[in-house]
């Protein structure tokens, strides 16, 4: 199967140009949060505050790297379950956000809502953490630097391997 070149952010068209089992390479702006990081983000769009990071197009990597080892940009960067981020989806794809990247199905309406929001679910392969990290050129703690790993970082991504999980019609390699 052709890999397709996807450049990031987002754009509405691309993301219907995208079918459930492509492979892709990303390449571009990439936000990283887990857990701690959506609840304190969506607590901001709550109150009315700005995002970190622009959401219109954004792709959300559910990460926590780890520390960059000696001439490093960073650590370890593999993909975390993305159920656990499930709670936290409909106000950031309300926000424009249109990707994230995780690993695992998606529960409860999530499949529903990336659909009803046009957005897409990447999956970036388990257990490779270290050679994802080589894919990306560029990393900055933009938000929440007291949560460590869980902080929010923007990367730059290059040739970054994902497939897709869920398009924007609905259908799930799941």
């Amino acid at each position: 199967m052709p890999v397709k070149e996807v450049k990031l952010p987002l754009t509405p068209e691309t993301v219907r140009e995208l079918r459930a089992g492509e492979i892709v390479s990303l390449s571009g702006i990439l936000y990283t949060a887990r857990d701690a990081a959506h609840k304190r983000l969506c607590e901001a769009l709550a109150k009315g505050e700005a995002l970190p990071f622009p959401p219109e197009g954004a792709t959300i990597y559910y990460t926590g790297p780890t520390p960059a080892p000696p001439g490093a940009v960073i650590g370890s960067a593999g993909p975390t379950t993305a159920y656990r981020m499930d709670p936290y989806v409909e106000p950031l794809l309300k926000a424009g956000v249109l990707g994230m990247i995780g690993k695992g199905a998606r529960k409860g309406n999530v499949p529903e809502l990336i659909k009803a929001y046009k957005a897409v679910y990447f999956a970036a392969p388990g257990g490779c953490g270290a050679l994802l990290g080589k894919r990306i050129v560029e990393c900055e703690i933009i938000a929440y630097p007291d949560l460590g790993t869980e902080a929010v970082r923007k990367l730059k991504v290059v040739d970054f391997p994902a497939f897709v999980a869920q398009d924007s019609f609905g259908n799930s390699i799941y």
